[in-house]
């Protein structure tokens, strides 16, 4: 059966001394969003964006090449050739160097997940090894590969019956929480309040399903472009009043666990490939 789609890269995945040809598949579809075009409102034409040089103009795209600036419009120009001659043995091995519990990766450090493959039959029992001794010691293999024009820390975990790569930000990346949260006062907080908060938590508790929620923005967008096309007239909603902050937390808490409902549960919670169990894809 053919691949869904054309590999995002190709290389060789390393456990040790085995090594074995895979494949990059994006696992994230986006074609279901909704995107808007820049329009020149008195024609009715899409606004284009040229590639111009200031006092030059419009320029070829044959004369473009990278630069990174070392002070204000001063350039080191790199050809592609010579950007090509960075090697680093991540661009074509993806060496897994290190392993850690799932859990202890913090869940701001996951960043885009892909599928990896095995590449041909030759390399499919090296790829089922690695899958199941990942499932067995329910670990994430940590590694560094370069896509995209950089190298990234990667994880790779089981998922079904395959492997999915995750890039990972790196630790210099995400902005410490403290820097955000320190002014937040601890409070004198009432034991039966946090009581009552937990009941409705437990009661909205659920297995996780991602089918089971939709973008309702995007969903309203396309229905009102549907309508416009259409002719018929777009009327504003009325914006709804602010409700203002809670006086009176411990009342609003007890109404809102008479309104909980109990989610449904079919059955125990299926823990998602971070930090969790295998799931069947």
């Amino acid at each position: 059966m053919p691949r869904p789609s054309r590999p995002y890269w190709r290389g060789q995945l390393r456990l040790s001394l085995v090594s074995l040809s895979v494949e990059l598949y994006n696992a994230v579809e986006s074609s279901d969003q909704i995107s808007f075009r820049m329009i020149h409102r008195p024609s009715g034409k899409r606004v284009q964006y040229r590639k111009a040089v200031a006092d030059l103009g419009e320029v070829p795209a044959g004369e473009i090449v990278k630069g990174y600036e070392i002070a204000r419009d001063q350039y080191v120009l790199l050809e592609p050739e010579e950007v090509e001659a960075v090697r680093l043995e991540s661009k074509h091995v993806l060496d897994l160097v290190q392993f850690v519990d799932m859990a202890e990766i913090d869940p701001r450090y996951f960043e885009r997940p892909y599928y990896l493959l095995p590449a041909d039959e030759t390399a499919a029992e090296g790829y089922v090894v690695i899958r199941e001794a990942l499932a067995r010691s329910a670990k994430a293999g940590l590694g560094q590969l370069v896509v995209g024009g950089r190298e990234h820390l990667v994880a790779v975990t089981p998922v079904g019956n395959g492997l999915v790569m995750e890039i990972l930000r790196y630790g210099a990346e995400v902005k410490p929480a403290s820097a955000f949260f320190e002014e937040v006062p601890p409070g004198d907080i009432d034991p039966e309040m946090i009581d009552i908060a937990s009941q409705i938590i437990e009661r909205k508790s659920a297995p996780f399903d991602p089918h089971a929620f939709r973008d309702r923005y995007a969903t309203a967008l396309r229905q009102l472009v549907e309508e416009k096309a259409k002719g018929q007239p777009i009327a504003a909603p009325a914006s709804a009043a602010p409700t203002g902050q809670v006086v009176d937390l411990m009342a609003a808490l007890k109404r809102s666990l008479e309104k909980a409902p109990s989610a449904a549960r079919a059955g125990a919670p299926s823990r998602t490939v971070r930090g969790r169990k295998r799931k069947a894809g």
